[in-house]
């Protein structure tokens, strides 16, 4: 029997478990991704791009594919996407799990200000004119347009279109991972005296956090927001082991 599984992604953690379910013999494994990059990294299994339209579409989706297992590998962020996810999986009786990357937790030297939204950032920065290191998605950093003084530093992986309509405004474009000395490197380079970030988790961002701990630098740290209560593993390792054990014993791997 082959069990249809739909993994929702757009993290490193859904190309990595989408790869290690791959291997299985008994698994058709279908990983979507919203679109909001424009260039995705390569991914190891047949990719779907785009919405479902909300709940009703992509429980319509479930039905339609027969899907055997959703997966919720999105950004802890995508709080929207992973309710639909939740409503949709409940409504068809499809088996859900999810991934719950856990959260940076504030350390001895770390300078946080702490927000629960990306206006309560923006109001963060204050009226004196400073230099920022905007490190947000790309929807995200248009908010800062109303505050107006500062200079920003403004990293993504596609470009920002169109920019932001503020007189000094910097864009790098990379993809992470990001190591904490190279942080610390462009931290110092560029002047900059405070950080906004989401608390994305993991490592892969986690550079920044640490360089500017290293430097005694403000971190501007927005929140997360709820996410629904679902059967979690906070790594890819925990999240394969749940989809073994739902799965059953598999006579074959990588065949």
């Amino acid at each position: 029997m082959t069990h249809r599984i739909l993994i929702l992604g757009g993290t490193s953690e859904a190309r990595q478990l989408a790869g290690r379910l791959a291997a299985r013999s008994d698994v058709a494994v279908t990983l979507s991704l919203a679109g909001r990059t424009e260039n995705p990294a390569a991914q190891p299994v047949p990719t779907r791009v785009g919405g479902f339209g909300g709940a009703d579409g992509l429980a319509q989706y479930l039905r339609d594919q027969q899907v055997d297992l959703l997966i919720d590998v999105t950004h802890p962020y995508a709080a929207r996407i992973s309710a639909n996810a939740a409503q949709a999986a409940e409504r068809v009786g499809t088996p859900v799990f999810a991934l719950r990357r856990p959260g940076w937790k504030p350390v001895e030297g770390d300078r946080w200000t702490v927000v629960d939204t990306v206006a309560e950032a923006v109001g963060a920065l204050g009226a004196a004119p400073r230099r920022v290191f905007l490190t947000l998605g790309r929807q995200e950093v248009a908010e800062f347009e109303s505050s107006r003084p500062h200079h920003y530093l403004i990293r993504s992986v596609d470009p920002v279109e169109p920019p932001l309509n503020v007189p000094d405004a910097t864009y790098i474009l990379a993809r992470g991972p990001f190591a904490e000395a190279d942080e610390k490197a462009l931290l110092l380079e560029h002047r900059i005296d405070v950080v906004v970030s989401k608390n994305s988790g993991g490592t892969a961002t986690y550079g920044k956090i640490a360089a500017a701990r290293a430097l005694g630098m403000e971190v501007v740290m927005i929140q997360r927001p709820a996410l629904p209560k679902l059967p979690c593993g906070e790594t890819v390792e925990e999240l394969a082991r749940m989809v073994d054990h739902h799965l059953g014993p598999v006579a074959e791997r990588g065949v």
